[in-house]
């Protein structure tokens, strides 16, 4: 009797073909230099992101990103910053990395806030750093992922940009997962130096994690997305959009890439 094959695998297969067609154009982060940083603004135009009591995501990401950007260029003569949005706009996620990749930047940072649902016990009192690398998470852990990649649902035909990924479908997580960062270690190294900087600011480190997010699958360089704090937290929602607050996490993410720019010039 024959066995019918599960349109999963099937969907795997057709998935990895795919990708093996659609090589990113990677960056030379071999030769130790860090010449180009593209900083990526969280959400942005109808996707507003997570919420506060008065604040949206998509705001205070824009901000933090442009003055992160700004703080670069005055402390690094050598560095290129590219946006990916300088304006309250939509941008898609494939369009995010798809800057990244065409301007072969050496290091992708992606900004964003955390925020605990609605009904959750403590959600006001809650707060706390965590940087995320593209990988794959147990499917039980995939809150974060799952919120982030729902961007998705503002594009248009997304089955279709993403090889038929669902951000409503858990399972579809599994297929991003086999997008393998190619600078896994790299993108490692610069998630632990922010959260290394953002712990020594006296933030709550919640750590480096692993996840399936869409934003990153696809990156041709060490790419990491950051969420700064938890909007949903009463006193971290006011300390980012405070002018010190953001001062203080601009300042641990220019420290972090300061650091790591030198441990990959060491490398040389």
């Amino acid at each position: 009797m024959t066995k019918k094959l599960s349109k999963f695998p099937c969907l795997v297969l057709i998935f990895l073909t795919t990708l093996c067609a659609q090589k990113p154009a990677f960056s030379q982060v071999a030769s130790g230099k860090v010449k180009t940083i593209v900083i990526d603004a969280g959400h942005g135009g109808q996707d507003r992101g997570a919420s506060g009591e008065y604040s949206a995501e998509k705001s205070i990401t824009l901000k933090v990103a442009l003055a992160l950007g700004k703080a670069i260029e005055a402390r690094f003569s050598d560095v290129r910053v590219i946006y990916t949005r300088t304006t309250d706009v939509y941008v898609k996620l494939y369009d995010r990395i798809g800057i990244a990749n065409r301007a072969k930047a050496d290091v992708f940072i992606s900004i964003h806030c955390n925020s605990l649902p609605l009904k959750k016990a403590g959600r006001s009192t809650f707060s706390g750093t965590e940087t995320y690398v593209s990988g794959s998470g147990r499917l039980d852990e995939q809150d974060v992922a799952i919120r982030e990649n729902a961007s998705i649902l503002f594009e248009k035909d997304y089955k279709k940009n993403y090889d038929g990924y669902d951000p409503k479908d858990p399972a579809s997580l599994i297929i991003f997962s086999l997008m393998k960062n190619q600078f896994r270690k790299q993108s490692l190294a610069l998630a632990s130096k922010i959260q290394e900087q953002f712990g020594k600011s006296d933030r709550n480190n919640l750590g480096v994690r692993e996840q399936s997010l869409a934003v990153l699958a696809r990156a041709g360089m060490p790419a990491v997305l950051t969420e700064i704090g938890y909007i949903s937290s009463t006193k971290e929602e006011k300390y980012m959009n405070s002018n010190e607050g953001r001062a203080e996490i601009v300042e641990n993410l220019l420290t972090a890439i300061a650091e790591y720019k030198l441990l990959k010039a060491l490398k040389k």
